[in-house]
């Protein structure tokens, strides 16, 4: 059994919004090797008061009210990109700030040291949070059982302009680097694998039709989230069937990294353009004198696999 703590900017159940993040943490609920004993959450993919309301919503939903939520960083470390809405308004409870008033970084702290190498984080936001506890107490890097990162993109490029790196690395790069720099055992699950896990319009059906409530709820988000998508990118062959699963992959590979393949390299990220903000330098290790590794990336996915692992998963949800 794996204890989990998932550091997320969720931000499924606000319209209009990805709903990858909140999948990972029903996946995280739903697999029987997790213990998933909290949730930090963290500004990226909407503000972090939003996605803090809508985990506190979507845990209730899950049944599993009595994990922990920490609210987490509102703002980058060095160059704000929070985003300037208030919380959404239609969620049930907009009070709802979180279960605990202990902040997300001080809460990973005390949780790596009061449980040494048995905690496992899956960050599938940006790494601010990660990193602000890496600076609160330099020593749980080598007292964390493993780090899971959702971000990166190490193969190929994003070929965006406005965005260079990839979203999670992107809002916070300085971040990033922190943590690949801290010696923290660390894995990344990138774009060069996440954009091949998909849910198709058949795979939102199937879920609408199960005889799980929350899969089913789970099924008419899908189908509505690749509506958006196929809306937002009229010319995609891909995202008019489809969405990506980005940040479940990283919660599969906790308890089953035989989902993917595996290289050791070092990796650095960039810092100091906007050209560049976020992309990943990735050294693979080949050369005469490779330098020493500080993570292991993602190459290749059993992409079926992992889509039969996550639905038949969801729907076991009761």
């Amino acid at each position: 059994m794996v204890a989990l703590v998932l550091d997320t900017d969720l931000a499924m159940g606000a319209p209009g919004s990805d709903i990858d993040d909140g999948f990972a943490l029903a996946l995280a609920v739903a697999d029987p090797d997790i213990d998933l004993i909290a949730v930090t959450t963290v500004n990226g993919n909407t503000d972090v008061d939003t996605a803090t309301i809508l985990t506190g919503e979507l845990l209730r939903r899950l049944d599993r009210q009595g994990i922990p939520v920490h609210r987490g960083a509102e703002l980058p470390l060095l160059r704000p990109k929070a985003r300037p809405r208030p919380p959404t308004p239609d969620v049930a409870d907009p009070d709802f700030r979180g279960t605990t008033p202990e902040p997300a970084a001080a809460a990973l702290v005390r949780l790596i040291r009061d449980n040494p190498h048995q905690i496992t984080i899956v960050a599938v936001g940006p790494l601010t949070n990660i990193a602000l506890a890496l600076r609160l107490d330099p020593g749980i890097a080598e007292l964390v059982r493993e780090v899971v990162v959702m971000g990166g993109v190490f193969l190929g490029q994003t070929n965006r302009r406005d965005m260079p790196g990839e979203f999670n690395i992107w809002v916070d790069p300085e971040a990033a680097q922190i943590v690949v720099g801290s010696g923290v055992p660390l894995r990344f699950v990138g774009l060069d694998v996440t954009l091949r896990v998909r849910l198709s319009t058949a795979d939102a059906q199937a879920l609408e039709d199960s005889d799980s409530p929350f899969a089913r709820f789970a099924g008419q988000h899908t189908r509505a989230w690749i509506a958006h998508q196929a809306e937002a990118h009229p010319g995609s062959e891909v995202d008019r069937d489809s969405c990506a699963m980005h940040d479940p992959l990283a919660v599969a590979a906790v308890t089953h990294p035989e989902l993917l393949q595996w290289a050791p390299a070092h990796v650095a990220f960039a810092t100091g353009s906007e050209r560049t903000r976020g992309i990943a330098v990735a050294d693979l290790l080949d050369s005469s004198t490779p330098p020493e590794p500080n993570c292991r990336i993602a190459t290749d996915v059993d992409a079926e696999a992992f889509r039969a692992h996550f639905i038949s998963r969801i729907q076991s949800i009761r």
